[in-house]
């Protein structure tokens, strides 16, 4: 109780959550956007993909980045643990035995609890004690409640980091699936561009045998087919990289998804809309904001474990004691002592008033940071709006363009066959068939990603009602060992 009433003051600032005022955060959005939004913790369920899907569900169960991120937050929660012990008094207990031998000469061997033998008068016999010991460091002007304060926001933005990389690893999957995607489709559109050319190549080898062209036409035919094929090979190796890192992603060999992937799916679409909502939702939606915040707030608390540096410390221990001859007789006479020792810092060379200063430069620092986190995170939503945006606008006006490419080339293609038109026309119209098809899948990969890059920049992918905490360590496994 006497320790309860001296440590009642706290010296240091009291953290005081900012205001979206004070952070810059304006009332709406500069773009254009739907001012609600859905549920985004599963946000990848609105591309009706369950390869998708599973993905990202697995990622989430086995990524080995996210593994690192847990166990910085076990090490966060041990830390409070710890840091929280210095509230309690520290507990210790002693017992020994010691016998005693008698001599010739009369004297006597005394085996002492530490193990050494001392030679004394008098008979033999044995000797009994228990001891116990306490210490308590009160903590007089807040000192280790400032320390648990700060380790608790540590703890807590160690969960919201935990978070942040949850968030980064599930888009990083997103992107690369799209990406997947995107090249079995280039590729499909490589392959039938093979197959055409390869037809026109026969055609044109038939028209110069006739005498009606000449090898000119060929020789185009030749160098298209072989451009064309030239590609291939490009895309089979970008596609296997985005497969090898969706293995990584997952926490498994490079290669061990290509079976999974091996089916070719058309690339995932999203909703038609997308709610963004005002931008104060990200302050409590985003991860990586909620992080920043929690190291204002233990900078914040270091500060007053730093001042109380310069202010009295009080220490109290105590002491209870008992020896008999006997085992039996040991609580027949109990002795104890209580001390309680106060010191004060006289002169440490301006020490710990440069302490204070540089926790309150951090604190200043943890502030700007926190903004920057805020103000960046807005960005974030804008850019990825006006991203997808403009990738829904370029996937419209390049469906058209493969339609109207389409048509010229089938009609080129009919006038090339019966002669009312040279190679060098079918060749154009061709070429940029392909690059229609190519650039209209692109388009679609696009919104597909902004689509991504919008959930996330929004902070979708976790529960944001609940901090996250460290998984209960009776359950924590380290190889398969308990």
């Amino acid at each position: 109780m006497l320790a309860a009433a001296l440590g009642g003051c706290s010296v240091g600032p009291d953290y005081r959550p900012r205001t979206t005022a004070e952070l810059g955060v304006p009332d709406a959005f500069s773009v254009t956007s739907a001012p609600t939004r859905e549920d985004l913790t599963r946000w990848w369920r609105s591309f009706d993909d369950p390869v998708l899907g599973d993905l990202v569900e697995r990622a989430a169960a086995t990524n080995l980045d996210i593994a690192q991120a847990t166990a910085r937050l076990r090490q966060a929660r041990e830390a409070l643990v710890q840091n929280r012990a210095g509230l309690l008094p520290t507990i210790s207990g002693s017992g020994g035995l010691s016998r005693s031998e008698t001599l010739r000469g009369g004297g006597s061997l005394i085996t002492l609890p530490d193990g050494t033998v001392q030679n004394v008068g008098g008979g033999g016999g044995s000797n009994f004690s228990l001891g116990l010991d306490a210490q308590y460091q009160v903590g007089l002007f807040g000192e280790v409640r400032r320390t648990v304060e700060a380790s608790r926001a540590q703890y807590e933005a160690s969960g919201f980091d935990q978070a942040t990389v949850l968030l980064s690893v599930q888009a990083e999957v997103a992107r690369n699936y799209v990406l997947a995607r995107l090249y079995q489709l280039q590729l499909a559109n490589a392959r039938d561009s093979l197959a055409l050319q390869d037809d026109n190549l026969e055609i044109a080898g038939f028209r110069v045998q006739a005498g009606l062209v000449s090898s000119l036409d060929q020789e185009q035919a030749r160098v298209q087919r072989a451009q064309t094929a030239a590609s291939v090979p490009l895309i089979e190796q970008q596609y296997n990289a985005a497969v090898s890192r969706l293995g990584v992603l997952t926490g498994e060999a490079p290669g061990a998804l290509k079976p999974l992937l091996a089916p070719v799916k058309p690339i995932p679409r999203g909703p038609q809309t997308a709610g963004v909502g005002i931008p104060a939702d990200v302050l409590r939606q985003r991860p990586d904001v909620r992080a920043a915040e929690r190291n204002l707030a233990a900078t914040t608390a270091q500060i007053g474990v730093a001042k109380a540096q310069l202010y009295p410390a009080l220490a109290i221990s105590g002491s209870i004691d008992t020896n008999a001859g006997a085992f039996g007789s040991l609580l027949e006479t109990i002795t104890g002592g209580l001390f309680a020792g106060l010191t004060q810092a006289i002169f440490n060379g301006g020490r710990l008033r440069s302490q204070v200063r540089g926790a309150e430069a951090a604190a200043d620092g943890a502030l700007a940071a926190y903004k920057q986190t805020v103000l960046t995170a807005l960005e974030d939503v804008e850019n990825a709006v006006v991203a997808l945006r403009t990738a829904e606008e370029r996937a419209r006006q390049f469906a058209i363009a493969q339609d109207a490419a389409n048509a010229s080339a089938i009609l080129s293609r009919s006038q090339y066959r019966t002669g009312l038109t040279d190679f060098t026309t079918l060749s154009q119209q061709e070429a940029a068939l392909l690059s229609a098809r190519n650039s209209a899948a692109q388009a679609r990969g696009d919104q597909a990603t902004a689509l991504v890059q919008l959930y996330t920049a929004l902070g979708g992918g976790w529960d944001a009602s609940v901090t996250p905490q460290a998984p209960d360590p009776q359950r924590t496994t380290q190889d398969g060992i308990r």
